[in-house]
């Protein structure tokens, strides 16, 4: 099980060439790359994004490239530039009747008028960078394959924790008609001694009302379904595939038993363990939606 965010570094170089590349992942429904490149390297955008989209299913993605060259820089004249400079500077002849001529030392001063020559890549140059982009998506993987272990670790606990919070539950909850015999015997005799009048209690009657209130409440069901849940986490957490909207389903999952289980009764020990439950759950929640949802 890996995490969903990581960060990844790798660089390569060549004779005359040195790249490094870095990549920073964040969780997303879909695999968004965010690319920030040289402009001398926008021609080979599609091979780095081919290259990241083959060892990642989704994601947000950023890459950061740069690079460096050794071999000598030439330049070229930015014609357009000196163009416009020299019909500015005969316009400004013709209208306010001036003499001289343009000095090419002045001309030489102005900003851009020198640009590097685009620059041919080699194919050694498009490998570094296909190899840096490589480098980097190990160490992302990495680094990802740590977080991931951590979050396993993490979840496990929670869902350790939970299960020990189901132990009192589970042997409050076969009390739980008696409570209800005990607390409807009382009720009916708090309102008998409100009156005059001898009414005797049909212990029969008084039995299957307990029970049907008692079945109401019963809560053996969620329990189950508690723990079917759980073993279900574990498992998908071992799969070896995207797991991390399953996990998601089955922690709303986890949670709407939690709630049914506080809503079904007044036993305060159930009630405690039961709001100590949704804690954890909400915890479960909070981690691998925060970020670190999880894959494999």
């Amino acid at each position: 099980m890996r995490s969903m965010t990581g960060f990844g570094r790798g660089a390569a170089s060549g004779d005359n060439f040195s790249v490094s590349v870095e990549l920073k992942a964040v969780n997303n429904r879909f695999l968004d790359l965010s690319l920030k490149l040289p402009g001398e390297l926008q021609h080979i955008e599609a091979v780095i994004k081919k290259t990241v989209s083959e060892r990642l299913a989704r994601g947000r993605v950023d890459i950061n490239i740069q690079f460096e060259r050794s071999d000598a820089i030439e330049y070229e004249l930015n014609r357009p530039v000196i163009s416009g400079y020299l019909n500015a500077f005969r316009e400004l002849k013709t209208e306010f009747d001036l003499s001289g001529e343009p000095d090419l030392n002045v001309i030489a001063r102005l900003p851009n008028i020198f640009q590097p020559r685009r620059a041919e890549f080699s194919d050694d140059f498009v490998k570094g960078v296909t190899e840096a982009v490589s480098l980097a998506l190990d160490d992302l993987e990495k680094m990802r394959g740590s977080e991931g272990e951590a979050l396993r670790n993490d979840l496990s606990g929670r869902l350790e924790m939970i299960e020990r919070k189901l132990l009192p539950i589970e042997d409050e909850s076969a009390t739980i008609a008696d409570e209800y015999l005990q607390r409807l015997t009382r009720r009916i005799a708090e309102m008998l001694s409100r009156t005059e009048s001898q009414v005797e209690i049909d212990q029969g009657r008084l039995a299957q009302e307990a029970a049907y209130l008692a079945d109401r409440a019963d809560i053996s069901e969620e329990i189950a379904r508690l723990r079917t849940h759980i073993e279900h986490f574990r498992n998908i957490m071992n799969e070896d595939k995207e797991v991390g909207k399953r996990l998601d389903f089955l922690t709303q999952e986890l949670n709407r038993e939690a709630n049914t289980i506080t809503s079904k009764t007044n036993n305060m020990t159930v009630k405690e363990n039961a709001l100590s439950i949704k804690s954890e759950i909400e915890k479960i929640r909070t981690v691998h939606c925060g970020g670190l949802a999880v894959h494999r």
